[in-house]
């Protein structure tokens, strides 16, 4: 795999080893984080999207664990 695809197998590995409440509480601070990004965009302050990308990947990550989470009755 790609460095890329190492950086996010263990940001998925560091999601999996949190309690929903943790999980939960990520999902609030990277929607702020995309929130702050896409502000930043608009002032002009950056450029730089792909923080804007990571981000909501991150959220879809997290939602999906939840989602198991759920499923698997934890």
């Amino acid at each position: 795999p790609t460095s890329n695809g190492m950086k996010h197998a263990k940001q998925l590995d560091e999601f999996k080893g949190k309690s929903k409440a943790e999980l939960a509480k990520l999902v609030v601070e990277f929607r702020a984080k995309v929130w702050q990004y896409r502000i930043d965009l608009a002032s002009g302050k950056t450029k730089n999207i792909k923080e804007i990308q990571s981000a909501k990947k991150a959220i879809a990550r997290i939602l999906t664990i939840m989602s198991g989470l759920t499923i698997a009755g934890k």
